[in-house]
């Protein structure tokens, strides 16, 4: 049996990736694990134009520090040790499988829809990336 030790948790800020880091404290707890919280700020940003990229992108990384607050604090309540990563990358899927294959997680824990705009029929589409490019077992709660 595989020891789970190390859980990552891509947040976005929605209710979804909130649930999934709810039950990834559950599983800690289980299984005595820490929680790492990836927040992916994409390189190439959609704006209107070059002087809004900058604010954008601070903006970006004040949201992402928000979230990794609100993340920590809901896992100390539940004494779980958790640790937020705020990451720069161009394909979304490709970053989180590649952070957690670099950190050598045991799992990573992913909400099945998360801000994304592009609604795909069963699954959204950065956690069925995830799920079909990882060589780590996924967890996709729904």
């Amino acid at each position: 049996m595989r020891k789970i030790k190390k859980i990552l948790v891509p947040l976005d800020g929605s209710k979804n990736s909130f649930h999934a880091l709810n039950q990834a404290i559950y599983l800690a707890r289980q299984f005595g694990a820490t929680i790492t919280g990836l927040y992916n700020i994409p390189i190439f940003i959609a704006t209107g134009g070059p002087k809004a990229l900058g604010p954008y992108r601070a903006q970006m990384i004040e949201q992402g520090k928000k979230f990794m607050e609100k993340a920590k604090t809901s896992a100390a309540k539940n004494g779980v040790v958790f640790t937020g990563k705020i990451i720069r990358g161009d394909v979304i899927t490709v970053d989180i499988v590649d952070f957690a294959t670099r950190k050598k997680f045991d799992l990573i824990v992913m909400s099945s829809r998360g801000l994304g705009g592009i609604k795909e029929l069963f699954l959204g589409s950065v956690a069925n990336g995830v799920v079909h490019k990882s060589k780590i077992p996924v967890l996709v709660v729904k």
